[in-house]
């Protein structure tokens, strides 16, 4: 995977991106990746630096600058944490609310715009 367009920091193995950490070595196709939402899971990241070839200091140095610039989110509820503590809950909840549809149109050409119809 291409690095992300949003390079925060890149260091001699790892860089710091809109995505999150990510290996500068375009030939290992992100697998040692590590995405903004998986930043705090210790255990993904323990086994990321565990991998041989890795280079530590680097890759510490891209955690604690990618840990600074997306921090994590508090937990909305204290009942939901207590759940995921005790490893009731295991997968996060969603919300049932279906966004609002968003139309963008500006600047593009008509004819190219995909079209749909509403069936009665």
């Amino acid at each position: 995977m291409a690095l992300h367009r949003d390079i925060f920091w890149v260091g001699r193995q790892w860089a710091v991106t809109g995505a999150g950490i990510q290996a500068v070595d375009q030939r290992l196709r992100g697998v040692l990746d590590i995405e903004i939402t998986r930043l705090w899971d210790d255990h993904l990241v323990q086994s990321r630096r565990a991998k041989p070839g890795v280079n530590a200091a680097d890759f510490d140095q891209a955690l604690t600058l990618a840990r600074e610039r997306f921090p994590q989110a508090p937990l909305a509820d204290p009942f939901v944490a207590q759940l995921e503590a005790l490893g009731v809950i295991e997968v996060p909840i969603v919300s049932p609310v279906v966004p609002a549809m968003k139309l963008h149109a500006e600047g593009r050409l008509a004819r190219f715009l995909p079209q749909w119809r509403v069936r009665r």
